[in-house]
């Protein structure tokens, strides 16, 4: 027997959890499925920035700020790449969604709205997030969330996936088919929202769908990718692909991919100007190390062979140079002293120490040719303009030992997703909606509301906010289920 409702959502995270709670105060009945054993979602993990263009913080602060330049700057970052249609409807609706967080205890971190560091900045302040990162905003949202599961409105079935979507002869979805602690359950509704997150914690569909391995274990456990199999199989499409972007290098552990982050390095010109050089495989350089932009850096280090580089220095830049490597984020972070360094290049296999470039290049795997005819350029080009156009060049590399630590470029959130309309209905390949079927968050993939490119708070605010909209006013139901409840 199957039970019905008027909205079910598969996964309780940042969709799902706001998309339930405005569902239920529109006297919905909600059944939400969710694979893991508690809700939440990627906020666990995630640094939790938002973006958002007339707000009440920014008012409070003399900000003038507007959806409109906040939707010119996505798409000037992006290059134009982002879906015009999703970044509208987001950034229409991110001040609604902000302010709501604030009015109900989501407090920022002190200064906020920032412009933005570690991605390409804005150009007003309207990027904020909180103390613990995601769990700030979950910390918010659950009491909400737990006040319309007390009050009857909302079901939450936990470590429950939805695993067939059910549809009827006109393909319209009609239910779920989900599978749980009770076994194999089915479940009604004309409103079926697939919330379930992206596929980075997925290898095979990592590689498949980015064309690219996945080299970093840093993501949610369950972000799968169910949500792109139960969209795909019910006639929906992906799209993204072309957009597949990756930081600009995080130090691994090791080489059993996907590896976890061990530390990262000071690449950022704004926080440390740097004295190294970066060189890919081949030896050569690849970038100017001080170039400003954080997207002209990632799109340098995409083209270069694995996504991988290595930062190259001598020992008067040892002794001399700021501190390189570092762990932690944001608020929290642990910049490596003298000592952790020397431990690193005695035993970590991303540090690499040699009394000669040659030595180094045969020990990391460096054409060495290619690394001494660049180290002899860079050194000769100090007295004149450098060939990258670097401008920040204070030594020489000439004093052995050498130094190597060894970067990789990574991802950690889904490029690729499900094809959506404005209204956030999954689509086909002919840009018709499957009726009854919705989605939302990383499942639409970076790709969509980013672009090729990382643009502050455009992940997290979207996904809140495309939550809240189908909760609020998207979602239609003829209350049959809620009076049946009753």
């Amino acid at each position: 027997m199957a039970d019905q409702w008027d909205a079910i959502i598969a996964g309780a995270g940042t969709v799902g959890i706001p998309a339930a709670i405005f569902a239920a105060r529109r006297g919905a009945r909600v059944l939400i499925l969710e694979a893991a054993p508690e809700i939440g979602g990627t906020l666990h993990l995630s640094a939790g920035q938002m973006s958002a263009a007339g707000t009440k913080a920014q008012a409070a602060l003399g900000i003038d700020d507007s959806p409109d330049s906040h939707f010119e700057d996505a798409m000037r970052i992006s290059k134009g790449t982002a879906d015009e249609n999703l970044v509208r409807l987001a950034v229409d609706n991110a001040a609604a969604t902000y302010d709501w967080l604030t009015d109900n205890g989501f407090v920022p971190l002190e200064g906020h709205p920032v412009l933005g560091l570690a991605h390409e900045p804005y150009s007003e302040r309207r990027y904020y997030w909180g103390e613990d990162g995601g769990r700030t905003i979950l910390a918010m949202l659950r009491p909400l969330f737990d006040a319309e599961v007390a009050a009857g409105k909302v079901t939450i079935y936990m470590q429950t996936k939805v695993t067939k979507l059910i549809q009827d002869a006109g393909r319209r979805v009609t239910g779920v088919i989900a599978s749980g602690p009770d076994g194999e359950t089915q479940h009604d509704s004309a409103n079926v929202v697939l919330a379930t997150g992206g596929y980075a914690s997925n290898p095979v569909l990592f590689e498949k769908l980015n064309g690219r391995p996945q080299y970093v274990n840093a993501s949610y456990e369950y972000t799968q990718g169910a949500g792109i199999e139960l969209g795909v199989a019910a006639g929906g499409w992906v799209r993204g692909a072309e957009n597949y972007i990756c930081s600009f290098g995080n130090i691994l552990e090791d080489d059993n991919f996907p590896a976890r982050v061990s530390a990262r390095a000071r690449t950022m010109p704004q926080d440390r100007q740097p004295w190294e050089i970066y060189v890919n495989v081949h030896g050569e350089r690849f970038v100017a190390e001080d170039n400003p932009s954080v997207d002209a850096r990632e799109h340098a280090l995409l083209q270069q062979p694995d996504l991988r580089f290595w930062i190259i220095y001598d020992q008067t830049i040892a002794q001399e140079a700021p501190p390189l490597v570092m762990t932690g984020l944001s608020h929290d972070i642990y910049i490596w002293p003298p000592e952790e360094m020397a431990k690193a290049f005695a035993t970590h296999p991303m540090f690499t120490q040699a009394d000669s470039l040659g030595a180094l290049a045969k020990k990391t795997g460096i054409d060495g040719a290619g690394v001494a005819a660049t180290v002899a350029a860079y050194n000769a080009a100090l007295a004149g303009d450098d060939p990258l156009g670097r401008t920040h060049r204070p030594k020489p590399l000439t004093e052995p030992p050498f130094y190597a630590v060894r970067m990789q470029g990574t991802t950690i959130t889904s490029t690729v997703g499900l094809a959506v309309d404005d209204e956030l209905r999954v689509i086909d390949k002919d840009r018709k909606p499957i009726a009854g079927l919705y989605a939302a968050g990383e499942l639409l993939g970076s790709g969509q509301t980013m672009g090729s490119a990382a643009i502050g708070g455009m992940m997290v605010t979207p996904a809140l906010t495309f939550g809240k909209i189908l909760g609020d006013r998207i979602l239609n139901w003829s209350g049959t289920a809620a009076q049946a409840a009753e």
